[in-house]
């Protein structure tokens, strides 16, 4: 007999009672009861049999089944320990899953997915992620150089709109050009609190992120090139030029010289952070070996 999806309020509300399991704030977790989000998340994905997929907080399995069922392997990892007896019972039907029980910031990706997904032909990350670190998990896949393909992950609807920022806008700011700089961006949709239990106590947006061949542009360092776009924006009511005072050693006595360099970059002073696009702070960066002066 076939069982009900996860993903419905009274299924959900079922495996609560039956695990007797309580939901824990400090690990956000806030879980799908709603079949046709998720099945808009699976259309943006575009997964198919030759695609393995990696999920973060499968929760009680409501998207891993689907995912399941689309995907040739999908590797979840999931922190929390009392979920894993849930997910044996509710993915228990699909083969091609795998539960790791361990933290992604920590988990050691490229083992697994060499493990697990060396034999599919593309690699998508879907997920929805948990709120509180959704920042850090997304850089730090981004940044690990991983053979996947792209993203498309539930967040805060805000923490959606600055991914996806334009230059100018007021979502704009260094977590976007990070994105821009590995990914195209878009939005898929937005999604109201009530299709999760318990519902949380902001919006959420789906956002695609789909990997570049080759970053946007071209530096030399990438951390030092975020150092640099992230300083811009410390205060965004500031100019770029006092930003970038709190940024460079002796910045205060070196005020001249950075608005030498601004300039020379064909970069107004008086400019604020959110007025740069990538390729001009790009320019910024890769004209800095000119002025050995400004150190950071």
């Amino acid at each position: 007999m076939e069982t009900k999806d996860i993903a419905t309020p009274s299924r959900t509300k079922a495996l609560l009672a039956q695990y007797g399991f309580d939901f824990k704030k400090s690990l956000g977790q806030n879980f799908l009861i709603d079949v046709n989000i998720i099945n808009n998340i699976i259309d943006a994905s575009q997964i198919d049999d030759e695609t393995g997929v990696i999920e973060i907080g499968p929760g009680m399995g409501s998207l891993t089944e689907q995912l399941a069922k689309n995907a040739k392997k999908v590797v979840a990892f999931e922190i929390d320990q009392r979920l894993i007896p849930v997910l044996n019972d509710t993915l228990a039907p699909y083969d091609n899953v795998t539960v790791i029980n361990e933290d992604i910031l920590k988990a050691d990706v490229a083992q697994y997915v060499e493990q697990h997904l060396s034999n599919c032909k593309r690699i998508m990350v879907v997920a929805n992620l948990p709120y509180y670190i959704t920042t850090p998990i997304l850089l730090n896949l981004m940044q690990q150089s991983l053979p996947i393909d792209g993203y498309v992950v539930m967040m805060q609807k805000e923490v959606g709109e600055r991914l996806n920022a334009q230059v100018g806008t007021k979502a704009y700011g260094s977590l976007s050009i990070v994105a821009q700089y590995y990914t195209e961006t878009s939005t898929v949709l937005t999604v109201p609190k009530s299709v999760f239990l318990p519902p949380p106590n902001v919006d959420s947006i789906v956002v695609k992120l789909m990997q570049r061949s080759k970053p946007i542009v071209n530096v030399d360092d990438e951390e030092q090139f975020f150092r640099l776009t992230k300083a811009a924006f410390s205060q965004r009511r500031k100019t770029i030029n006092n930003n970038y005072q709190s940024l460079f050693v002796n910045g205060k006595k070196l005020k001249a010289k950075i608005g030498e360099w601004l300039k020379s970059s064909d970069i107004e002073p008086t400019r604020r952070g959110e007025t740069l696009a990538i390729e001009e702070f790009a320019t910024l960066y890769n004209n800095l070996e000119k002025f050995p002066e400004l150190q950071f």
